[in-house]
């Protein structure tokens, strides 16, 4: 099998320690620019596994993908636009509850995703016990206990990443349902947003629940097309 570049899309929660796994990915193969247009720190950086070469883009460190901030409209407009092969959201084990939510964001995107459970030895300190087999189950994708700080999991994340990109491990997904009521209006306006053009590059469904939602990067979006 041909080796290839691998672009990923590093993500999370501000204080999540994505930072740190950046680092342990990149090491000393950073650059730090800005993104196109503003002023917002862009970092990217490559590392080398099983022949492939692994690009690494960090994302703004943000709460969810709806665009209440310029980080969220860089974060959610990269994944949509630029298609990272492998999108991974590092979550704070200890604080599973509050950073679950922007990975089901991505899931709701059909991103390719893979949860990174940092801060797996905080988690445990308090008494935490998790269940990683039921959690990867429940979500639908991947789920890799990290020590970020001690550079523990670094490789399994890698091993993950390289898996999904060559088709030996399949993200599902999953539907979050809102309730009868916002699901009759979700399917009247998925089927509004599948005559759409935009629908080439989002989910029906996404669009559907950030109409609803009154997200104005998406309305915008709507109206020029």
């Amino acid at each position: 099998m041909s080796k290839k570049q691998i672009t990923v899309a590093l993500a999370g929660n501000p204080n999540s320690g994505k930072t740190t796994v950046f680092n342990n990915l990149t090491g000393a193969r950073q650059h730090v620019g800005n993104w196109p247009g503003v002023t917002v720190e862009k970092k990217e950086g490559f590392c080398n596994f099983q022949g492939n070469r692994i690009r690494v883009v960090d994302l703004p460190g943000v709460y969810s993908l709806t665009a209440y901030s310029l980080d969220e409209v860089i974060a959610r407009d990269y994944v949509v636009d630029e298609k990272p092969d492998v999108a991974v959201d590092i979550v704070d084990a200890s604080n599973l509850e509050r950073n679950l939510y922007l990975a089901v964001q991505f899931l709701e995107m059909k991103a390719n995703l893979v949860i990174a459970l940092n801060m797996m030895d905080v988690a445990e300190s308090r008494g935490y016990q998790i269940d990683i087999k039921e959690l990867s189950r429940l979500l639908g994708t991947p789920v890799v206990p990290m020590v970020a700080s001690k550079n523990q999991g670094t490789e399994d994340l890698l091993e993950l990443v390289v898996g999904i990109t060559t088709g030996n491990i399949q993200v599902s997904g999953i539907n979050i349902q809102y309730g009868h009521d916002v699901e009759e209006e979700i399917a009247k306006l998925e089927k509004l947003a599948s005559s759409n053009s935009l629908a080439e590059s989002y989910s029906p469904r996404w669009l559907a629940v950030k109409l609803l939602e009154d997200d104005r990067e998406i309305i915008k979006k709507i109206r020029q097309t």
